[in-house]
């Protein structure tokens, strides 16, 4: 398959299954809209392997050894893998940070739930954490400054991702697996059981509102990385962040009902996030800031330019 053709399903499916994520994409430069949709699609893609279900544990778990084997030697040319290898050299991404990817995705083949929060946490490493690290070179940090921002983009990865475990305990429950920490359930006075049930009791809302302030908190960790970022990249970040709080926002507001439905941003507000982020965007693109950009962009990743654009 043509590499642009690759790219082009990458951007696809990143617009058809992550609308959030689509929409503060969007705020990027061109060239660097192509890599992004790839690291989103090839997650994507290995999540469907583990989540959909539609084969048995044996032929799951080869699939999944088989996305890993041709991502790793360049043996398949699927778009989706031969968009992503191409994205990892183009922005020299760490090849360990997809090496946790696939540990974790095999931890959801296996595990159902977690006892604490640390043990949650080493899983929400290898499947979010590193998608925030692998973000980072695209990203672009000031120069010198890319150690500095990891922690920050590994705590929005989290948050992005325990936002998600709340927004879809009922759909996750549905697949067999609980991902609020026992030892949280244990607090207060939750079991699975209660979750099983359906009806959110007022012992749940307490649990979520708990898992709620836990996910603000990461939020308000990783939001002063985004000033380390490139000017051209902070508004797709800082919108994402607005857009994913939204969604707790919307928890909240409909009372915690995350057993049978999934909250929503709506569209207006959406628009009220995103519209004020592309005018920011655009004016970091305009041509009095060409010569800071080139400066900033060549210091810390000489090779970023010649990426695909779209």
């Amino acid at each position: 398959m043509n590499l642009d053709r690759a790219y082009d399903e990458c951007r696809r499916l990143n617009a058809e299954h992550g609308r959030t994520y689509y929409l503060a994409t969007l705020l990027l430069p061109a060239r660097k809209r192509p890599a992004v949709h790839a690291l989103y699609a090839f997650a994507r893609y290995a999540d469907d392997i583990v989540d959909v279900g539609e084969s048995s544990p044996t032929e799951t778990r080869a699939r999944l050894d088989g996305l890993e084997a041709a991502f790793f030697d360049g043996s398949d040319d699927h778009p989706v893998v031969m968009a992503v290898r191409d994205t990892v050299q183009r922005w020299h991404i760490p090849l360990d940070l997809f090496s946790a990817f696939f540990a974790s995705m095999r931890m959801d083949l296996d595990v159902t739930e977690y006892a604490t929060w640390e043990d949650l946490c080493d899983y929400m490493y290898g499947s979010a954490a590193v998608i925030g690290l692998q973000m980072l070179p695209i990203l672009e940090p000031a120069p010198g400054m890319s150690a500095v921002a990891a922690p920050y983009a590994a705590d929005l990865g989290r948050a992005f991702q325990l936002t998600n475990f709340i927004r879809d305990v009922g759909e996750d429950l549905r697949r067999g697996r609980v991902y609020l920490p026992k030892e949280d359930l244990a607090t207060f006075a939750v079991d699975r059981a209660d979750l099983e049930n359906g009806v959110v009791s007022g012992d749940a809302r307490r649990l979520l509102a708990f898992e709620v302030q836990r996910a603000r908190e990461l939020f308000r960790r990783a939001e002063p990385g985004i000033r380390l970022l490139h000017p051209t990249s902070r508004d797709c970040i800082r919108t994402a962040l607005m857009l994913y709080r939204g969604i707790l926002d919307e928890v909240e507001r409909n009372d915690y009902a995350v057993l049978d439905r999934r909250a929503q941003v709506g569209v207006m507000r959406r628009a009220s996030v995103a519209v004020p982020g592309l005018v920011r965007a655009w004016r970091a693109r305009r041509p009095h800031h060409t010569h800071q950009a080139r400066v900033w962009s060549t210091s810390e990743n000489p090779n970023a330019r010649s990426s695909t654009g779209a």
